[in-house]
């Protein structure tokens, strides 16, 4: 018999500095260091789950921004489908950690892609944290989009050259 796949949520939380910084966290039982996200609660949305398990893993408030795709793996016998926002959070922790979380580390993306411990996760924050850094700007603010042409579509003969999770996230943003 195959289990449901457990539905979980988390961000890739952002500190914005000269260069900015990803927020990684190491777990107590395993000694790992990973994204921070959790479970989503029974009759909590997603983006909900998100922010509170944000807030509790990396004990900073967060302000929850653009969603950035969904990283799905094996986990004890049956699947974890885990959605992830782009978040960015205060200079100062506003909470004690949660008891499951040892420590919080602010990396450069690339040290934080490195410091992960499982190799999917490496591989989805390698994929998505630079679209989370171009989404915003020197100055903090969003980075206007440009709408995509409605007639790339229809042209069969053009190849696009975004790769999955890119188009996953643009879909998404086309539904806001």
């Amino acid at each position: 018999m195959t289990r449901a796949a457990v539905l979980a949520a988390g961000g890739i939380v952002l500190r914005q500095t000269e260069v900015p910084l990803v927020a990684v966290v190491r777990l107590r039982k395993r000694n790992e260091w990973v994204l921070p996200k959790g479970k989503v609660d029974n009759g909590e949305t997603p983006r909900a789950a998100a922010e509170r398990e944000v807030n509790e893993e990396t004990g900073h408030d967060v302000s929850v921004h653009e969603f950035l795709g969904t990283m799905v793996y094996d986990s004890r016998g049956g699947s974890k489908v885990v959605h992830f926002w782009r978040m960015e959070a205060g200079r100062e922790p506003v909470r004690e950690l949660m008891r499951d979380v040892r420590a919080v580390e602010w990396l450069p993306l690339k040290d934080a892609v490195e410091r992960l411990s499982r190799g999917y996760e490496r591989a989805f924050l390698e994929q998505v944290g630079p679209i989370a850094l171009s989404l915003v700007n020197a100055a903090g603010a969003p980075v206007d989009r440009l709408a995509e042409p409605a007639l790339l579509e229809v042209i069969q003969d053009v190849r696009d050259r975004r790769n999955f999770l890119q188009r996953m996230r643009d879909w998404f943003v086309s539904l806001t």
